[in-house]
């Protein structure tokens, strides 16, 4: 959708263009023209006119347009009229393409922004379960904790939490009988319990964000009412 609406915006940008030289070429012929009509009526006149048109200077030619316009009124104002209001409509088109292109430019820079904010998404989710399953093997581990392999486990561990942390990666906080938040977490079963009903009875896998972002929610069970406990 966007390079369509650029392709349109380069199209009209290109049919000013058009109509902009075609508009001028008409008036250049006319001043031809009337300068004929004018060496034709008076011959002695000062041969100063003829070297002003071969000096191009921007800004005279851009003074005298208006002039030359007021001469297009006066020989043919219902042409003129028509041409200005033509010359209106495309230049509301063209404001209007350049608002939308320019819309678009900035969308393409936020979704640019996004991508390169959130790039890494796909690999701290394939990384997850491996931080889970590593996880796991500590508390196992825990048992020997002057061991030389936990004391390098644990080495492990702190350089994944900095990576992780380096990514904008960060652990949703959860505890046993916190209210269950479906934004946040993930209800994967329901048992008895002297808890509120929908209260966090127990956390089966921990949840992330990334850049305040939702990466995983934590999948917890949740307290059951007392109509399930009947």
């Amino acid at each position: 959708m966007y390079d369509v609406r650029f392709r349109e915006f380069l199209r009209l940008r290109a049919n000013i263009r058009q109509l902009t030289a075609a508009r001028r070429k008409s008036i250049m012929s006319r001043m031809e023209e009337n300068e004929e009509k004018v060496e034709q009526t008076d011959q002695h006149s000062s041969p100063q006119q003829d070297d002003s048109t071969c000096d191009f200077d921007p800004a005279a030619a851009q003074q005298q347009q208006p002039d030359q316009r007021r001469d297009v009124d006066q020989t043919d104002p219902a042409e003129v009229q028509e041409a200005t209001d033509e010359l209106g409509k495309w230049r509301e088109l063209a404001l209007r393409t350049a608002a939308e292109y320019d819309n678009y430019r900035k969308r393409c820079v936020k979704e640019r922004e996004e991508f390169t904010r959130y790039a890494t998404r796909g690999l701290l989710e394939e990384l997850l379960p491996i931080v889970d399953n590593f996880e796991m093997g500590m508390q196992m581990a825990e048992a020997e904790k002057g061991s030389m392999i936990y004391i390098g486990m644990d080495m492990v561990k702190k350089q994944l939490s900095d990576f992780m942390a380096a990514q904008g990666v960060e652990k949703i906080p959860t505890k046993v009988g916190d209210t269950f938040d479906h934004n946040i977490h993930e209800a994967i079963q329901s048992e008895p319990s002297d808890l509120e009903e929908g209260s966090i009875v127990r956390i089966l896998r921990p949840g992330y964000r990334l850049k305040g972002k939702l990466l995983r929610a934590v999948n917890v069970v949740t307290a059951a009412s007392s109509e399930q406990e009947a």
